[in-house]
């Protein structure tokens, strides 16, 4: 029954008898079994803590935010990482039209045009000037030396050329000629890529004993569990080698090929080197009519992100032609790559952190200079462990 009781308010108070509030706690079998899955999950995350610990803390010459995301490509998260990726590049994609260029940004690394641009001065091969693909701007399309102990035969040309006047008038594109007569090329492993067991990396950097001949360096393709292409190095087939892909690949004889590869996973002997990375994009000074399949070109970013790109390929006479520039789907790199003289050509990497050709003035990899100013990493690159595999082009 209850009970009236005095009260200070202006209304009675009646007490219960034994009546007590509910327990707002769980019960104690549900406790325990949150305590149970928190400590699941926790104990869930330290492989994850320890890989992401261990990925941030090794040797790197990449960014913290670079190797974080890394780390999550390689960690569950590639799907995440490619749809922001693709969504940031759909909305920095440069519009068509504007103003037109009045000239061309400067190349640093070129030295004075000489005689060995003209052809009427020299009794061996040069390149043509590129003819520009509309009203030139002054110096467009004109090849410059790069390396002043050079000679009367350059081994490195470099120039620039805008690719789509019309639809991108401001976009640039860096072009490097590289006399395969003059120089000898050599791939290097960097401290990540690509991702096979070596008993020696070697020095990850171009070495020190060989900076005296160095004339340029320049990247190399993507990660090969992006490609799924192979490598050899050393005549040695580390990753197996994929009919259909395209190749840059060095000949015990010192000459140079970009190929799509029929010789299956293995490389013969007379191989010293081989990187392969997506099927070729020119072949027969004709672009790969498959350009507009997007699933082949990289699981990352396809062929149709307008991103900084980068190619290499051969001319009719075996050198070696590279290419870069911002704002490239792979189309317009290719289309470029042939109005450049190449035969054939492959993509190599993209993305502006990782697309690199650097030249060097004087011999002991003297006042490096990047191919476009607007490349994004230091020309000293490749003077210090790289985490990327890279090509290092040397005088005879």
């Amino acid at each position: 029954m209850l009970a009236p009781t005095k009260s200070p308010l202006p209304y009675t108070v009646y007490r219960t008898s034994g009546w007590r509030a509910p327990d707002a706690r769980a019960p104690e079998g549900w406790r325990r079994a949150r305590r149970i899955a928190l400590a699941a999950a926790l104990l869930a995350l330290i492989p994850a803590l320890v890989s992401f610990v261990s990925t941030m803390t090794r040797p790197s010459n990449s960014s913290f935010f670079i190797n974080a995301v890394e780390w999550m490509r390689e960690n569950g998260a590639r799907g995440l990482v490619n749809r922001v990726e693709n969504y940031y590049y759909s909305l920095t994609a440069p519009s068509k039209g504007g103003p037109a260029l009045r000239r061309l940004p400067g190349q640093r690394g070129a030295l004075a045009a000489g005689s060995a641009t003209r052809h009427a001065a020299v009794h061996y091969y040069v390149p043509a000037p590129i003819v520009p693909l509309t009203k030139g701007l002054p110096g467009e399309g004109v090849w410059h030396a790069t390396f002043a102990d050079g000679g009367s035969r350059p081994p490195v040309l470099i120039t620039s050329f805008r690719p789509e006047p019309i639809e991108y008038p401001q976009v640039v594109v860096g072009v490097a000629w590289i006399d395969h007569t003059r120089t000898s090329v050599q791939l290097y492993p960097g401290s990540q890529e690509p991702a096979v067991s070596l008993a020696d990396r070697g020095p990850e950097e171009v070495p020190a004993s060989m900076r005296s001949r160095l004339v340029a360096t320049f990247n190399s393709g993507f990660k090969l569990e992006d490609s799924g292409g192979g490598v050899a190095l050393g005549g040695h087939t580390y990753a197996p080698m994929k009919d259909g892909l395209a190749t840059i690949l060095r000949y015990t004889d010192g000459r140079m090929d970009v190929i799509s590869w029929t010789g299956g996973p293995d490389v013969p002997a007379n191989v010293v080197y081989a990187r392969q990375n997506l099927p070729l994009i020119v072949d027969n000074g004709k672009p790969n009519p498959n350009l507009n399949d997007g699933p082949q070109w990289g699981a990352t970013l396809g062929n149709a992100a307008l991103v900084w790109r980068s190619a290499v390929g051969v001319d009719r006479y075996g050198n070696l032609i590279y290419a870069a520039g911002p704002d490239q789907g792979l189309s317009s790199l290719a289309t470029t790559m042939i109005h450049a003289g190449a035969v054939r050509a492959m993509e190599l990497d993209i993305n502006t952190y990782w697309t690199s050709f650097i030249t060097y003035r004087f011999p002991g990899a003297g006042d490096p200079a990047n191919l476009l100013a607007s490349m994004d990493r230091s020309p000293l690159r490749y003077l210090s462990p790289d985490d990327r595999d890279f090509f290092a082009v040397y005088v005879r």
